[in-house]
């Protein structure tokens, strides 16, 4: 493949905006230069879901023809939390989550990212178990579309669960077979979780732990932040690319690591006037 050809192949974008329609959000990606995007398809910090209409659907569909992104995930909502020991969070979040799925059949999107789940007054195990069950009473309703769930790597802050490849990787052992999963790395989520990424050779070792306690063959997606905190702190603050702790090299190594190079990668940056120029820079890695 030649290089014209494969900066053409590489998805690259960031979680652009939805607000007065999702497909305000292909719009905002095209603006930028992307080829793949991630939204929220509803408020990400409220309850209440938001209806899709058919000609919001049929809009979505045409913008996304003539911009041709593809590669689309969608982000859950924050409030979402299937590992809960309290009953009542719990099957809100199920129930949540199940809308965010249904939304994301509608609009025929690629993946749907969410964050784990957070133990609070109970035990990470049980925290664990609790978020296999709850993946798995959806398994008919994600089976309707061809959605895949994808866990995201967090940071380890609090009660969170998620932010060790052991963890996600029990989870992911837990629903196999019942439900099509995937993991999705966010760069600034597992340096703060204690991964170095910083370097090539660092990169290598991190991938080779993701190997032995998940399978690479699980690893369908990237969030590209950098940090504004050190190695472990266990502080998921987000930085543009570059200035933060973990440096351009890191991100170097993912538009050109053969594991990780043909993965759809999302810019979630804190500034979105920068959006462009990150996604042009890291063209140039190619």
């Amino acid at each position: 493949m030649t290089t014209k050809a494969l900066k053409k192949q590489c998805f690259l974008g960031a979680h652009t905006s939805a607000a007065g329609g999702s497909f305000n959000a292909l719009i905002q990606g095209k603006e930028i230069g992307a080829t793949s995007i991630q939204l929220f398809t509803s408020n990400q910090k409220q309850w209440k879901s938001r209806t899709i209409t058919e000609e919001e659907v049929e809009k979505w569909k045409a913008l996304k023809k003539e911009t041709g992104i593809s590669q689309i995930m969608s982000h859950a909502s924050y409030l979402i939390n299937i590992g809960s020991p309290k009953e009542e969070l719990k099957e809100k979040s199920i129930e949540g989550l199940a809308n965010e799925i249904k939304r994301c059949h509608l609009l025929e999107i690629d993946y749907l990212n969410f964050h784990p789940g957070a133990a609070t007054t109970g035990t990470k195990e049980e925290c664990l178990e609790a978020i296999i069950d709850s993946l798995i009473s959806l398994k008919d309703l994600i089976k309707k579309g061809k959605t895949l769930m994808v866990l995201e790597a967090t940071a380890g802050q609090g009660t969170t669960v998620g932010s060790t490849f052991e963890e996600l990787g029990e989870i992911v052992k837990g629903v196999k077979g019942n439900i099509p999963i995937g993991v999705c790395i966010d760069t600034c989520h597992i340096f703060a979780a204690g991964y170095d990424i910083r370097t090539k050779k660092a990169w290598e070792e991190t991938l080779k732990e993701f190997d032995k306690h998940i399978g690479l063959k699980y690893l369908v997606a990237l969030h590209l932040n950098d940090s504004k905190f050190g190695l472990g702190l266990k502080k998921d603050r987000h930085e543009l690319l570059g200035k933060g702790e973990i440096g351009m090299e890191c991100f170097k190594v993912c538009m050109q690591n053969k594991h990780l190079a043909p993965l759809p990668k999302y810019l979630e940056t804190p500034d979105p006037q920068n959006w462009a120029s990150e996604i042009k820079h890291l063209r140039k890695y190619l």
